[in-house]
């Protein structure tokens, strides 16, 4: 570290909300992309011995045909939203709230009325597809559901599949990455916006519903999950909510969020101090900023091919090695990072759990470690960054400054 900064970040320093003319260009191309994703389901189907593959993800709904939910939407769909893609024909489930829209969004699939009971027009479903053996996302169905899919057509065999879909949308397109750095764009450009305002005695509520605002009404359709504003011990929480706390002189003000833009999300964490920070803090701040340079260095190094290009365990490692030779390993609990895109949270995996095999590329994913000291602090800080063994790169798409930033004086 370089010591403590003062001069905050300004909104311009930052690119600009997308277009209009972007928009209409990621369209097409994810129009253009579909047929290629789904003939690397349709080959996994075909080594599997399954007839077709049934779906309930939203992510993996719009990925692969185009029909797209609002956030939380599927919540109140009922079985809209859910598809069947065999060998040759895809098939999107849609009530009457949703027929024309699915119709427009998902021109080459065949829209089939649904109810609310699946089980009722199943039978006539799968026969229609002459499907035998159906590969399901277990992990995202119900055992309800399960079983009464299997009363409806006991002679069609479901098989639980998991990761297929994932696994494919782990290796981003060039559409997906832009979208993904349009969102950190307008999630820098709104963190930039408020830090002036945060003053001691302001609350976390407030500086989180500001924060919304500016990602609102600066390019975002909207959050890609839920604000943690956190100041003080509550600082201690990875995954908190905002409160009434008021923000105190001394404290870290850690902040958690994410832009949603054309489907795809941000991800960062900034911990900012409100007035001269403690040395104990400073002294955190360093350790976890040494810790994600440990993971960096390691993932650039292997874009660069001086080394092999590591599992999530070993990227995980290389930061938790940081921060357990530093004293804090029992306070630092969660994963070094994950992947992003559609989804918050998707493959890849950085942690102690991760699969052992190299990381995918080209990808996006965080690195994001952290020190939590219960009922006193806690400090974390997050980017994303685009790994691409190919082109031999390494992206930082955060473009937030990662330096010991003062506020509120």
């Amino acid at each position: 570290m370089t010591g403590l900064v003062r001069q905050l970040p300004h909104p311009a320093d930052f690119p600009a909300p997308p277009s209009v003319i972007h928009l209409a260009r990621w369209k097409e191309a994810d129009r253009a992309a579909r047929p290629a994703r789904l003939a690397v389901l349709r080959k996994r189907l075909s080594e599997a011995g399954l007839d077709a593959y049934f779906g309930v993800r939203p992510e993996h709904m719009r990925y692969l045909t185009g029909f797209v939910m609002d956030e939380g939407e599927d919540r109140v769909a009922g079985n809209s939203g859910r598809f069947l893609i065999s060998g040759d024909e895809v098939v999107v489930l849609a009530d009457s709230r949703y027929r024309l829209q699915a119709g427009s969004e998902a021109p080459g699939a065949r829209i089939e009325n649904v109810t609310y009971e699946l089980a009722e027009t199943w039978p006539a479903l799968v026969k229609s597809l002459g499907a035998r053996r159906i590969g399901v996302e277990a992990s995202h169905v119900s055992q309800q559901l399960w079983v009464e899919l299997v009363a409806a057509a006991p002679d069609v065999e479901l098989v639980a599949v998991s990761g297929w879909v994932e696994t494919a949308r782990s290796i981003k397109e060039p559409a997906e990455i832009e979208r993904i750095r349009a969102a950190c764009a307008v999630a820098d450009r709104a963190l930039a916006a408020i830090v002036r305002r945060i003053k001691p005695g302001s609350k976390e509520r407030a500086l989180a519903l500001a924060l919304e605002w500016e990602m609102r009404t600066c390019g975002a359709d909207g959050l890609a999950f839920g604000i943690a504003c956190l100041a003080g011990p509550n600082a201690a929480l990875p995954h908190g909510s905002p409160s009434g706390h008021e923000v105190r002189l001394g404290e870290a003000l850690l902040f958690d969020f994410g832009a949603l833009v054309d489907g795809y999300r941000s991800d960062m964490t900034r911990t900012l101090f409100v007035g001269e920070p403690s040395s104990r803090d400073v002294a955190l701040y360093e350790i976890v900023a040494a810790a994600q340079a440990a993971t960096i260095d390691l993932v650039e190094a292997a874009a660069a091919g001086t080394v092999p290009v590591p599992t999530g365990r070993a990227a995980d490692a290389a930061a938790r090695r940081v921060i357990e030779a530093a004293g804090y390993g029992d306070q630092f609990g969660h994963g070094t990072g994950h992947g992003i895109g559609l989804a918050t949270h998707e493959l890849p995996s950085l942690s102690r759990v991760a699969p052992e095999i190299p990381l995918p590329s080209p990808t996006v994913f965080s690195i994001e470690p952290g020190i939590y000291i219960d009922g006193e602090t806690g400090i974390r800080i997050e980017d994303l960054v685009l790994f691409d063994a190919p082109n031999g790169t390494l992206e930082r798409l955060t473009g937030f400054p990662r330096d010991l930033l003062i506020v509120g004086v």
